[in-house]
């Protein structure tokens, strides 16, 4: 029997969450904490789900490895930066093992894998992130692991630069620029989370899209992450990827 904490408990991901965990058979929930709450109510726990605010995760995280207890990460903001403090962390207080994942969505790593895959074969890519307005982050945790994929993949098979002609805009225009792949961010009412991949060649374009139509959708990854996380061979492991043996 897993058991399961929940940071952020009370939150849009964060409730459903606490309701995949109270449905599993394998899994106990030991307490939901949200902002206010002591996070003591979760020592016990194997591992703790955190879906919380970019400013209050790496606080979340300092307090989980030194209490000795796995986390799986769905908070976005995740750069190098705060990578290499976790690993940091883990260093200095070994034994709780970190899992963040820009997103839980198995279709949604599917199309980060795809896109990897396609992006040594185009001359253009660029992203196009779609989320609801309350959203704190821009460009969303998959948009940007899925542009720094991309890069990779171009700098690993020698490709050219990007096809690029403009010498005049307005400041945002062009979107961010991540490691030289262009993504636009879109924050619309109705919407939950969406992304496409936009590749371009010759006379030949090529689109991934995803789509997730509600948030539970996401807890079969959560789940995953949660059974996983004390087999995976690192301290840190970024994604679901090597969960689902595409690595």
């Amino acid at each position: 029997m897993f058991k399961v904490g929940v940071f952020g408990a009370d939150g849009r991901m964060g409730s459903e969450v606490v309701k995949a965990v109270q449905g599993a058979d394998d899994m106990e929930l030991v307490a939901g904490v949200d902002q206010g709450d002591d996070r003591d109510a979760v020592r016990g726990a194997d591992c703790v789900v955190d879906f919380t605010h970019p400013d209050a995760v790496m606080d979340n995280l300092e307090w989980l490895i030194g209490n000795g207890i796995h986390a799986v990460v769905g908070t976005s903001g995740f750069d190098e930066t705060k990578l290499t403090r976790v690993r940091k962390m883990q260093s200095t207080t070994p034994g709780a093992k970190v899992l963040v994942a820009p997103n839980f969505g198995i279709a949604a790593v599917l199309m980060m894998h795809f896109a990897e895959k396609a992006a040594p074969y185009f001359d253009s890519t660029e992203i196009i992130e779609l989320h609801h307005p309350n959203k704190a982050d821009a460009p969303s945790g998959t948009a940007y692991h899925t542009a720094e994929l991309v890069a990779r993949a171009r700098r690993e098979a020698g490709v050219e630069p990007m096809p690029d002609a403009t010498t005049s805009e307005i400041a945002g225009a062009r979107g961010a620029d991540v490691d030289g792949v262009r993504v636009h961010a879109l924050r619309i009412q109705g919407l939950i989370a969406h992304q496409e991949v936009v590749f371009g060649t010759d006379g030949e374009t090529f689109k991934l899209r995803h789509d997730s139509m509600n948030r539970t959708s996401f807890m079969p990854g959560v789940l995953l992450g949660v059974r996983k996380i004390a087999s995976l061979p690192e301290p840190l492991t970024l994604g679901l990827e090597p969960l689902l043996d595409l690595t």
